[in-house]
């Protein structure tokens, strides 16, 4: 491939990311979205018009001359999106078109990463029986794939759960004939925030994700900020613990052993067998749901149980992101991820945390909000896809 081709390539792939996150641009800005001249920008654009990938999309608001036409993705286009969320405890599976509009309803698989015998073999029959007949290969962009765990970006290996295979994406990709994407799920909960939900527009961001794990994904001058090997953001291990408790990652007195949902529902059971009464006792018996659901279920209802173990997590969350605050000095902090249902009772405590850990001035200039983003894993697994695949 020439340079030039190599060029023209790229910016028409730059193109379609911008109309992917924003729906639909001008050439105007298309031009300053690029950086590129209006004859380059609009030889791009018609080829991107020519091969279906974009249409027209009339014309925008009036600025007080001339109305410019717009351009936005083709829907009908049959280009599709596979996102895989996996996290520690349950996979999900959605397909989206190039609009960012999902066409088919999550299909779950409840899957423990830890504890399962032949997982990764299960995972693909999963995707493979999702996908079924309904798309031809050729047709799917690619398989993005959100997951939880130490993530090598470089070698491709997870070192938490998959520690054996040197290129997952690889190994996945052949299984399925299809390009696969992989990277951590809080790195992709931050892409899905960039992009579409409470970080847009802001540059300098701390993404949690809160769920069964504690995770950070960190917006940096407007770009996801991964670091040397793609390691940035492992938050739950910083040794804030109160407890001197083992983590999953061989080390005692991490963040995660005192705040993630699965200590918490652990922390729950054994409160309830000393006496506590709380409607967890009922709902644990229901294994249709995760346990760590029916604690976020019961907070939200007002269980007083539920409420002050969360609330005693959110304190040491909080103690943890008054450290960082003093490093990065954020716009802001979003509460996202699986714990962010319960978004409101985590605040209070984590605002404490920091009026008491944190020096003032930087505190009082950052903002703690709750996303509303729903499905924000799966949202960030397709932008794995628009963020890497070739569109042919």
């Amino acid at each position: 491939m020439t340079a030039k081709i190599q060029k023209q390539t790229w910016l028409k792939q730059c193109i379609l990311k911008q109309l992917y996150y924003n729906r639909a641009l001008s050439f105007a800005e298309l031009c300053a979205r690029t950086n590129k001249s209006l004859p380059v920008v609009s030889d791009a654009v018609n080829a991107l018009l020519k091969d279906e990938y974009i249409i027209e999309h009339g014309l925008a608001p009036s600025t007080g001359g001339r109305r410019p036409a717009t351009y936005r993705l083709n829907a009908q286009k049959n280009r599709y999106i596979v996102a895989v969320a996996v996290d520690q405890l349950e996979t999900k599976v959605r397909v989206y078109n190039l609009n960012n509009k999902c066409l088919y309803e999550v299909e779950s698989l409840k899957l423990d990463l830890a504890c399962d015998e032949g997982v990764l073999q299960q995972l693909i029959a999963f995707i493979k029986q999702t996908l079924g007949s309904n798309f031809s290969k050729k047709e799917i962009l690619g398989l993005g794939i959100a997951m939880p765990g130490v993530y090598n970006l470089k070698s491709g290996t997870n070192h938490t759960f998959f520690p054996h295979i040197e290129n997952l994406p690889r190994y996945i990709s052949e299984s399925l004939g299809v390009p696969v994407f992989i990277d951590n799920d809080s790195r992709a909960i931050a892409m899905a925030e960039l992009n579409f939900g409470a970080a847009k527009g802001y540059k300098d961001v701390m993404v949690l994700n809160i769920g069964w794990g504690i995770g950070l994904g960190m917006i940096v001058d407007g770009d996801i900020f991964k670091g040397h090997n793609g390691y940035a953001g492992e938050f739950s291990h910083i040794p804030l613990a109160n407890s001197d408790h083992l983590c999953s990652c061989g080390k005692r007195g991490c963040l995660e052993v005192d705040s993630s949902l699965l200590v918490l529902v652990e922390k729950a059971r054994q409160e309830m067998n000393k006496g506590e009464k709380s409607k967890l006792e009922t709902l644990f018996r229901d294994t249709s749901q995760l346990a760590g659901e029916h604690l976020l279920d019961a907070a939200k209802s007002g269980d007083p149980l539920a409420i002050s173990l969360l609330a005693e997590g959110g304190r040491i969350i909080g103690k943890g992101l008054a450290t960082l605050i003093h490093i990065m000095n954020p716009e802001r902090i979003i509460l996202s991820g699986r714990g962010a249902s319960v978004g409101k009772i985590w605040l209070a405590p984590i605002h404490q945390a920091i009026n008491e850990y944190c020096i003032p001035r930087l505190g009082e200039q950052t903002s703690i909000i709750v996303s509303e983003m729903k499905d924000a894993q799966l949202v960030g697994a397709a932008s794995l896809v628009i963020e890497s695949c070739t569109f042919t």
